[in-house]
């Protein structure tokens, strides 16, 4: 079963606010670029664009969306942490020891899978998880004024946009206590 990509609460505003916003809803902005045989961003772009003066943001978003509908809808969450492991089977039980240990917080966490990574979420991002080599884990954290307790959080500039602090991991058993405090400090200031 595929990711219900419209389920994402922004780009779901952006679908109820189209036809006040464009001046049309999704599926009649689709039909007018299949009338046109419209297929390339840039070609989508130009249209929505400058012929029906939409701003950079709706525009963008029809695009995407229309394109993933033609290539058969954007991949599962499942198959997107497949891809990321496929050559790194070693770190898999670490992500899977990671993600068993956030669910331990509370309900509230969205696990929001990427190309390269997974998102932790909770109002917003508070950690991601990725496999950087195949040998190392990068946990990043958004811990915003901590300061590093041990050699173990890195202190940095910020990673992925948001992320202030990174630990590095190389097997579960590095997965100590400690680190899961860290999670947890994330997970709480991101309520």
């Amino acid at each position: 079963m595929k990711t219900d990509y419209f389920a994402d609460p922004y780009v779901q505003t952006m679908i109820s606010n189209m036809p006040e916003k464009t001046g049309d809803s999704l599926e009649g902005w689709f039909t007018k670029l299949k009338e046109n045989k419209l297929s390339s961003h840039k070609a989508i772009m130009s249209f929505l664009k400058d012929e029906h003066g939409m701003t950079h943001g709706y525009a963008n978003t029809i695009s995407l969306l229309y394109r993933l509908k033609a290539q058969g809808g954007p991949p599962t969450h499942e198959e997107l942490v497949e891809a990321q492991y496929e050559k790194k089977q070693d770190l898999r039980p670490i992500y899977e020891h990671l993600l068993e240990e956030a669910k331990t917080f509370g309900d509230d966490i969205e696990i929001a899978p990427k190309k390269s990574y997974v998102s932790l979420r909770r109002g917003k991002q508070f950690a991601i998880i990725q496999p950087s080599t195949k040998t190392r884990m990068d946990l990043g954290l958004n811990l915003d004024g901590e300061q590093p307790s041990s050699g173990r959080l890195i202190k940095g500039d910020k990673w992925s946009g948001m992320c202030t602090h990174t630990i590095e991991i190389r097997s579960v058993d590095e997965v100590t206590p400690e680190v899961i405090d860290w999670i947890c400090k994330a997970y709480q200031g991101a309520a």
